[in-house]
């Protein structure tokens, strides 16, 4: 599909005055294998040393995010010192946060915002879910709380999914017993995930509608909150305007954020509906798109400054 964005080494960064960059993971941060692309700690040091904060905006649970974004547990390499050595000292802290698809905004450190549903409506989702593995789908549910998740499956194969995006996860006897704030709710089907959302999820009430987050991911949540929300509590925060804003994105559930930056990017990846409503385009996930754009956004040295 051709996008109808400007591609983004025709973007004259002189021009710019970026204040906030947030990105979305799965699909656009993170490379092939889930991982923070190659270059990724040089360019979030260059954006500290431009006074811009960078923000992950992720379905994924805070506890994923936090041991993510810290280079000594996250997987990745940071940036180096002048002798090439790893400096922990040195390193720049992500301490502003995204989570569970806009449910939870962490700012400095400290929680701004959360939504939590109804004990009503967890109970509504986890029969929905039980339906739907009666029917024949291959279900699992996973109980998304602010300082962790719950699930009662325990094969290995749904298991090594849960665990890719909460590394926060409970296993107990039977999901409807446990007692505490839920923000989201997320099903992880192992055939079609919006095929599922509506035949599975279609009777619950309208403020509690699916929202599809991956290819295999729904989430059940307040249907007025999406990352787009939080966006805009996180720049009130910062007092930061929409016009000094990135944003960017490849899937669904970051429709209503790239609505909230100036600046929005569909990765070369992304869903048809990110690529035709984003302003600007971005190579793909698995060429560190978000990585080379930034680059060329925020390097000095670059020809284009």
């Amino acid at each position: 599909m051709q996008h109808r964005g400007i591609m983004w080494r025709d973007i004259d960064p002189r021009e710019l005055d970026i204040r906030l960059v947030v990105c979305d993971m799965d699909g656009t941060l993170l490379d092939g294998g889930s991982q923070l692309p190659e270059g990724f700690w040089e360019v979030y040091r260059l954006l500290t040393e431009h006074n811009v904060t960078f923000v992950p905006a992720s379905g994924r649970q805070l506890a994923t995010l936090t041991k993510m974004f810290q280079p000594t547990d996250g997987g990745a390499e940071g940036p180096e010192d002048a002798q090439g050595a790893h400096s922990e000292d040195s390193l720049p802290q992500t301490n502003d946060f995204i989570a569970e698809n806009g449910n939870l905004v962490i700012h400095s450190g400290e929680r701004v915002w959360q939504s939590v549903i109804p004990e009503s409506i967890a109970q509504e989702v986890i029969s929905a879910v039980r339906r739907g593995a009666d029917e024949g789908r291959n279900l699992g549910l996973v109980m998304c709380a602010a300082d962790g998740a719950y699930v009662d499956r325990d094969d290995d194969a749904f298991l090594a999914e849960a665990r890719k995006y909460y590394a926060s996860l409970d296993i107990v006897p039977d999901v409807a017993d446990v007692e505490d704030d839920f923000l989201k709710f997320a099903i992880y089907d192992f055939d079609d995930a919006e095929s599922a959302a509506e035949s599975v999820f279609g009777a619950l009430d309208d403020r509690y509608r699916p929202v599809v987050s991956g290819q295999h991911w729904i989430d059940v949540m307040d249907s007025s909150v999406n990352k787009g929300v939080a966006l805009r509590r996180l720049q009130e925060s910062l007092g930061v305007t929409r016009e000094q804003t990135a944003v960017f994105g490849d899937y669904l559930n970051d429709r209503e954020m790239i609505a909230e930056g100036q600046y929005s990017f569909a990765m070369e990846n992304a869903h048809p509906t990110i690529m035709e409503e984003a302003n600007y385009c971005a190579p793909a996930n698995t060429e560190a798109g978000v990585v080379q754009v930034l680059r060329h956004l925020f390097d000095d040295t670059s020809e284009a400054h």
